[in-house]
């Protein structure tokens, strides 16, 4: 007998934050590691204002990891948004347009549009656009207030282009690992029924129809199991629709625990299940059929409340004929199932025409 399993409410999944802001505590941390580095670094170069500069700049980062993991977004932007254009600004301004501070102004362009609005976020590439031309401008006619010697300038660049390269790499795998997850996720909303994990009647039956091709041309025979669980409305109504929702989705379990690796489930509506099984004959079938009908009897079932309930499943068995289109190999194993129901149900009955 399988090992008791309650149909307990489950715990709420507690709400994740968007992976964007994980990202962004991320940053927070390499970015406040390069400002320690620099803190150094503009000490040895006898660039006091910088270093100290870099010292207020670790301070708005620490605040601004802290703000996200409270969630306090807005602040968190805000602090890493002035950050950024302030250090950017004074590091031109005091060494010089050579140093390469303003690589860091380009790190926002792709944030933009994943954190902001798009009317937001256009007005801000706007505002960002601006400050980086005028920054620009600004050094054709004013000389570096704390210029540093040629081969340190140098060193400044290469640091600050390598950073700003290893961002750009990591935020370019961040983008794209984002996008292959959604389109992964939407992909299976699109083929499998959210409840059950199973597929969903669609895909179902696209699944099913080539399935159906591979038997017109290979003539290897391919059986269909209808499955209906019996007497569903009454536990519905007897126990909740959490209670009725929990027993589909260990049904679905079993069933899938019951057939093989490469035979087709879905959930075919309501409290229906549909299997193509490929390269099966009529018999073995409806062993199989059988083999889930048992398990779900050894299945110890349990309400909320620890009250024990019986579930059993009633089956049809059809096998798909060279004349049959889908629909009607499928009527078959319907009319199959109709026939266990008013049987008695609890039993596979296979089809006789």
């Amino acid at each position: 007998m399988s090992q008791a399993k309650s149909m307990s409410v489950r715990e709420p999944i507690r709400e994740r934050r968007p992976q964007f802001w994980q990202v962004a505590r991320r940053c927070c941390q390499i970015a406040a590691t390069v400002d320690v580095a620099f803190f150094f670094l503009f000490h040895l170069l006898d660039s006091p204002i910088l270093a100290w500069i870099n010292v207020v700049s670790v301070t708005m980062y620490v605040v601004a990891y802290r703000a996200l993991g409270k969630q306090q977004n807005r602040l968190a932007i805000t602090l890493i948004w002035a950050e950024v254009i302030i250090h950017a600004g004074l590091g031109v301004v005091l060494i010089g347009w050579g140093s390469g501070f303003h690589y860091y102004l380009l790190m926002f362009i792709p944030a933009l549009f994943v954190s902001m609005r798009l009317k937001g976020a256009v007005v801000a590439l706007a505002a960002l656009w601006g400050y980086y031309v005028a920054l620009y401008l600004l050094m054709w006619f004013i000389e570096p207030l704390q210029p540093i010697a040629p081969g340190a300038l140098l060193g400044v660049y290469l640091f600050n282009l390598s950073v700003v390269f290893a961002m750009f790499s990591y935020l370019s795998f961040f983008y794209l690992t984002m996008v292959t997850s959604a389109n992964r996720k939407l992909r299976r909303m699109a083929t499998t029924d959210s409840l059950t994990g199973l597929f969903n009647r669609r895909h179902m039956t696209y699944l099913a129809e080539k399935e159906l091709a591979r038997f017109r041309r290979s003539g290897h025979p391919t059986a269909f199991l209808v499955l209906d669980i019996d007497h569903f409305k009454t536990i519905n109504d007897q126990y909740g629709h959490e209670a009725g929702d929990r027993v589909l989705e260990e049904v679905a379990g079993i069933i899938k625990a019951q057939l093989r690796a490469q035979d087709l489930i879905a959930r075919w509506g309501g409290e229906e299940f549909l299997a193509v099984l490929p390269d099966t004959q009529l018999h073995s079938a409806q062993a199989s059929a059988e083999r889930v009908r048992e398990a779900l009897l050894s299945h110890v079932w349990l309400t909320p409340s620890g009250e024990r309930i019986d579930i059993t499943i009633s089956a049809g068995v059809s096998e798909f004929r060279g004349e049959d289109d889908l629909n009607s190999a499928i009527n078959r194993a319907d009319r199959a199932l109709y026939r266990s129901k008013e049987g008695g149900r609890n039993r596979v009955e296979v089809e006789t025409v």
